[in-house]
């Protein structure tokens, strides 16, 4: 018995059968003599709903999760380098991601037997916006062992406060710079260079994000028509079963008006022997008395 293996098998678990599992895996612990593995599992926390559907979103589409993280780091690099106008599309961008990865989130944890109120669905929200913002916060949700949802301690920036130009209105223009120096034109041509690739990077992360998520829809429907097709079934198998049950009753009542017909034609044939025997008695005996009488 190993801790990360009990670890993932709990927390793959619904949140009502945390408990009870987590007592399991420590008395067969200490069963096998392992204290301090025994203590390690007993610390194990039952998760909230809002994180254990964090940790359904991670388990059940893993395809998913490399480029979030990548899309996380590219907008955190964008959100240290770009103007307002670029701050406000990855921001636009971002939001998307989220509500597409929450409502999946929404779905898993309804075919997994919980239906999500809107208060757990934003509680899920705020955790996918800690991922992008901070890398501690997206480690921990890959793990896919919350116990709580996630809150980004210290989120991205307003759009405007970090950006030199294109700003709010009413907010003042920085004096112009001197021109720079030969050393600093360097410095901000690799800049430069640094910002575009953090945003092909960014780009190239939701362009999969988006694909990983087309594809998870369409299993996703393949799958519900696979389970329309699974209740038809079952329905004609009920259909079936019912008539065979009927059919059933049907040939036992053939079968005892069968054995009902029999005995009763071996009544009439015993009763048509006697009946023949009788006339012939009876013929007999007229024979006789006609004879004696001439």
């Amino acid at each position: 018995m190993e801790y990360d293996a009990v670890a993932d098998e709990l927390y793959a678990l619904r949140p009502e059968e945390f408990t009870a599992a987590r007592a399991s895996a420590v008395a067969a612990a200490r069963t096998a003599g392992d204290r301090d593995l025994a203590e390690r599992i007993g610390a194990l926390r039952k998760p909230s709903l809002a994180a254990w559907v964090g940790n359904l979103l991670v388990r059940a589409l893993p395809g998913e999760v490399e480029p979030l993280l990548r899309l996380g780091e590219g907008l955190r690099q964008a959100h240290h380098d770009l103007d307002g106008t670029q701050l406000r599309e990855l921001s636009r961008q971002q939001h998307a991601v989220v509500r597409a990865l929450s409502a999946q989130a929404r779905q898993l944890a309804a075919e997994a037997g919980h239906s999500i109120g809107d208060g757990t669905q934003r509680e899920v929200e705020n955790t996918l916006h800690a991922v992008l913002a901070d890398p501690e916060a997206a480690q921990a949700w890959a793990s896919g062992r919350l116990v709580k949802p996630l809150s980004a301690a210290v989120g991205f920036p307003a759009v405007g406060e970090r950006a030199v130009a294109g700003g709010p209105q009413g907010q003042s223009r920085p004096p112009a710079a001197a021109a720079p120096s030969r050393p600093d034109r360097k410095a901000d041509g690799q800049q430069r260079k640094r910002v575009a690739q953090a945003r092909r990077d960014a780009e190239a992360a939701e362009r999969e994000l988006r694909a990983l998520q087309d594809e998870a829809a369409a299993a996703g429907r393949s799958a519900e028509e696979a389970k329309q097709q699974v209740d038809r079934l079952e329905r004609r198998v009920g259909e079936l079963t019912e008539e065979l049950e009927r059919i059933r009753g049907e040939h036992q009542q053939a079968r005892f008006a069968q054995r009902t017909a029999r005995e009763q034609a071996r009544t009439a044939d015993h009763r048509v022997r006697e009946a023949e025997r009788e006339a012939a008695t009876a013929a007999a005996q007229l024979e006789r008395l006609t004879s004696a009488n001439t």
